[in-house]
């Protein structure tokens, strides 16, 4: 196994935004291990943003990240240099919306990066290896990732095809993590932009502070400007730089095969979305298969509950009292289903996060501390519903504890039918002496 990395000291770099041309001052430092990759907008009382796809919000030709009010747009290129770098840990401090532009590429972060310094750390990296192809498509544009023979391989193919009457053409780049040379071959390919869109963004005011000697403008006879491209194809290998850094927001890297055609951000991300939801679906069937840790008769000795308002079939996966992974089969024998409703049998959505509830009911029970006490519901926050629950289904809930006192505990909880989240919410319960809830 591979270990984590972060770097060794502080550095730092300043220019201008691509699109909105406002000076920024970046700083990456040190992080410990399991920190992530983490933005930090310093001028807005040091709001944290995680580098991952769950705060990634829509811009054009970019992408962007958000917490609250703090932005971070085109941070892309960034991203390609940590992940170029097999850097898991960082933090990266930033005093305005948008990353510094510098020269387009990922070449001066990837450069800065090298300069602090490697350091390595004592836990191992935490990998995605691809073991069921996942494809996104639209129209003719496609992107998607395949296992590969070897499962330590990270193997790219970019092909970007404008057609025949382009001055572009196809293009096609490859690139392994294995034995490719990031640092030459990927990081100084610069964004490119055609002729007819740099003039639509500056008559929308973007970009205005920027020539075509400063970024790279395609016109019908090739770069405008006193501007030379570095490669013959230096667009399909600054695409492929965008798709690593925008795959870098799944939280860690990929093992397999990434193929794409035409793809551009709004596609990356929304495979790097639909692989987390695969990933996890099958991570939960195959929990699903496995014997049981908690049968119905150890459950019945943790819980008070009785039928029919035992919820909870079978405890598959436990971790201390930091996490459990619980079963409900749902059947048309339900009771409720009598009444909920008797023409379209809908599992009510009180009694799913009832379910949950009971699931971290059995967490609770895991502390010595906690005998003889009976978990009572406090408070609901952040409830969802997101899919009906219908005779057939299998529930698979998860419940994390987020903190445990000795008297209030409050648990983060999921439930899910085969890959589509069925509800979450944020549950806190009291403890209370069993007798006394009597």
């Amino acid at each position: 196994m591979q270990p984590q990395q972060t770097i060794c000291n502080p550095v730092t770099l300043s220019g201008q935004g691509l699109f909105n041309g406002i000076q920024a001052t970046i700083t990456f430092k040190p992080a410990p291990v399991n920190h992530g990759i983490r933005f930090v907008r310093t001028d807005l009382n040091n709001i944290e943003v995680p580098a991952l796809i769950t705060h990634v919000v829509r811009r054009p030709r970019r992408t962007s990240l958000r917490t609250g009010e703090a932005l971070i747009e085109t941070c892309e290129h960034c991203l390609s240099a940590v992940a170029g770098m097999n850097i898991d840990n960082l933090l990266i401090e930033l005093d305005a919306p948008e990353v510094p532009s510098l020269d387009g590429s990922a070449k001066p972060f990837f450069d800065a990066l090298s300069d602090a310094g490697i350091e390595k750390l004592d836990q191992p990296r935490q990998c995605m290896v691809i073991k069921h192809p996942v494809v996104v498509q639209q129209e003719d544009a496609m992107v998607a990732v395949m296992p590969c023979s070897d499962p330590e391989e990270s193997n790219f193919l970019y092909e970007l095809d404008y057609g025949p009457d382009n001055p572009l053409g196809r293009q096609t780049q490859q690139f392994n993590f294995h034995n490719g040379n990031y640092a030459q071959e990927i990081a100084p390919a610069r964004t490119y932009i055609l002729e007819h869109e740099a003039r639509a963004l500056r008559e929308a005011g973007h970009s205005t502070h920027l020539s075509e000697d400063d970024v790279l403008v395609i016109g019908d006879d090739g770069p405008m400007g006193n501007n030379p491209m570095r490669f013959d194809n230096e667009p399909a290998r600054h695409k492929l730089l965008d798709l690593i850094g925008d795959l870098y927001l799944l939280g860690c890297p990929i093992k397999g095969r990434i193929i794409a055609h035409k793809s551009g951000h709004a596609m990356n991300h929304q495979l790097v979305r639909q692989l987390i939801k695969t990933h996890q679906g099958k991570e939960r069937q195959d929990l699903s298969a496995h014997k049981s840790v908690f049968d119905i008769r150890k459950i019945h000795r943790l819980l008070p509950h009785r039928y029919p308002m035992l919820l909870v079939d079978r405890v598959i996966e436990i971790d201390g009292d930091r996490r459990a992974v619980g079963i409900k089969n749902v059947s048309i024998n339900e009771p409720f289903f009598q009444g909920h409703y008797p023409g379209t049998p809908i599992m009510p959505g009180v009694l799913v996060v009832e379910a949950m509830a009971q699931l971290s009911g059995v967490l609770i029970g895991q502390k010595l501390e906690h005998t003889g006490k009976l978990a009572v519901l406090l408070s609901l926050d952040r409830v969802k519903l997101r899919k009906p629950v219908t005779p057939g289904d299998q529930l698979v809930m998860e419940a994390v504890t987020v903190k445990m006192r000795s008297r209030i505990v409050h648990m983060r909880c999921r439930a899910y039918v085969a890959e589509d989240l069925a509800a979450e919410a944020e549950v806190k319960f009291m403890l209370v002496d069993d007798d006394q809830a009597k």
